[in-house]
């Protein structure tokens, strides 16, 4: 048998009474035989001994690579490339009644084997991705948090930074919150050690776009860093505040305008170049609420749309009465404006929320994994990330895009139709498996090495 290729080999399940039938009677002069077992997870061999004719053999039901067999460990890397449970996978087997390793197994699988491969590729698949960004000159990233427990303590947050022109995720920081203060200062720190990792691989930014956190805004500042604002995040703050006060008796017409609110923040957005503009742009919005389609402003000295008679006059705001003081005070206030003018015009960091889903299903939040485990596994959820990140739309036969509805949550029960992307692949599964069965498993210690290097925080070893 070729032990290169033992573990790409197709598996059965064999029921335990069919194994034996097969060592009861001796294949030579048909005595009945003794027959002993060893099992070890999913390994099981047979010792045969006729007491008649003396006819021996030993029989095993997967190769051994070493004193590993080669099934157990499989099991166990398919459970963790994966991003599965063992704990799951476990109840299932049993549920069966099939052998499964045991849960120290896995765990030793997973430091000797599992956690080195998932190390060392996505190392060796960052620094290729390096090379090729390098070579383009200055980029443009998305940068978000991610808290990985459940509450207001969380004890990791992982920062991800991506490639906004691919959708690529480029780097992965983990960090834990007693080792920078508190919860608050997570997001801070890593951030700094991304950027501090890809000044060290010479990939130069050209901007940077976050949400609106004031620590982040300093570092960024103090580091010179150009920094836009996600125009999502900073829309989802402001319609939480016109939703509130469009509830009130006297700002009932409010209601008419949180789509059309919400549609010009993004135009807005989308269709400057400059500060000034936007903020220009912006603050429109007021006089058109009132049916006033001039503005003072020579940036924006007017609507673009079409003049339009309203038929129904009820929709505006009338000039100096309450609901529109109200408005304005969220709409165009100093802070506002100044953010305003620094929204992503070109560049939306939506990605990183696509990342984040996957990165649900990899490393829910209501498991704590050890520190080694949780970097896996965010890296795991990169490699899966960035191999489906330029999925094609779906055809049908004929060449037909296809899409679906789905009913996003922002939409309050609304549809929306989405393109339908094709089939996921997971190829990176394969190559982790080869990894670890072609080299890792003969000779890991450079490997182990490799991932011993990483800082682990104190309390977390």
């Amino acid at each position: 048998m070729n032990s290169t290729t033992d573990y790409m080999e197709p598996k059965y399940i064999v029921f335990e009474s069919c194994l034996t039938e097969l060592f009861q009677t001796c294949p030579v002069c048909e005595t009945d035989c003794e027959v002993q077992q060893r099992k070890q997870g999913t390994y099981v061999a047979f010792t045969q001994l006729c007491p008649g004719c003396q006819y021996n053999r030993k029989w095993q039901s997967q190769p051994l690579r070493g004193s590993t067999p080669v099934g157990n460990l499989q099991v166990s890397a398919a459970v963790y490339f994966t991003g599965g449970s063992y704990s799951q996978v476990e109840k299932i087997f049993k549920a069966m009644n099939v052998q499964v390793c045991k849960y120290d197994a896995f765990r030793r699988h997973a430091r000797n084997y599992l956690e080195p491969a998932i190390h060392h590729k996505w190392k060796k698949d960052q620094q290729t991705l390096f090379q090729h960004l390098k070579q383009t000159g200055s980029i443009a990233v998305g940068g978000a948090m991610r808290a990985h427990s459940p509450g207001h303590s969380a004890r990791f947050g992982s920062y991800s930074i991506m490639h906004l022109d691919s959708n690529t995720v480029v780097d992965l920081q983990l960090v834990q919150s007693n080792e920078v203060g508190g919860r608050a200062y997570m997001e801070t720190e890593g951030i700094r050690r991304s950027l501090d990792f890809l000044d060290a691989n010479q990939v130069h930014l050209k901007y940077i776009v976050t949400d609106r956190r004031t620590m982040v805004q300093t570092f960024l500042r103090e580091r010179g860093v150009t920094q836009y604002y996600d125009v999502r995040h900073f829309e989802k703050s402001l319609s939480k505040k016109l939703q509130a006060i469009s509830k009130k008796k006297d700002c009932t017409v409010l209601q008419k305008w949180l789509r059309g609110i919400k549609n010009h923040l993004y135009w807005t957005a989308m269709s400057s170049t400059t500060g000034p503009e936007k903020a220009a742009k912006w603050k429109s919005i007021i006089n058109h609420m009132q049916d006033i389609h001039i503005h003072d402003d020579p940036l924006y000295p007017k609507c673009l749309h079409p003049q339009k008679v309203s038929k129904h006059p009820s929709k505006w705001f009338q000039p100096c009465t309450k609901p529109l003081y109200k408005v304005e005070k969220i709409l165009v206030n100093r802070r506002v404006l100044r953010d305003v003018e620094k929204l992503s015009h070109y560049h939306q960091p939506s990605s990183l929320e696509s990342y984040h889903s996957v990165l649900l299903r990899l490393a829910p939040k209501n498991v704590l994994f050890p520190f080694i485990g949780m970097l896996c596994r965010l890296y795991l959820a990169a490699m899966h990330f960035n191999e489906n990140a330029q999925r094609e739309q779906a055809q049908t036969k004929d060449g037909t895009a296809v899409s679906r509805v789905v009913f996003p949550e922002y939409k309050k029960g609304q549809a929306t139709a989405k393109p339908l992307k094709t089939q996921a692949t997971f190829d990176y599964v394969g190559d982790l498996m080869r990894l670890v069965f072609d080299e890792l498993i003969d000779d890991p210690a450079s490997y182990i090495e490799e991932l011993k290097q990483i800082a682990i925080p104190e309390e977390c070893r």
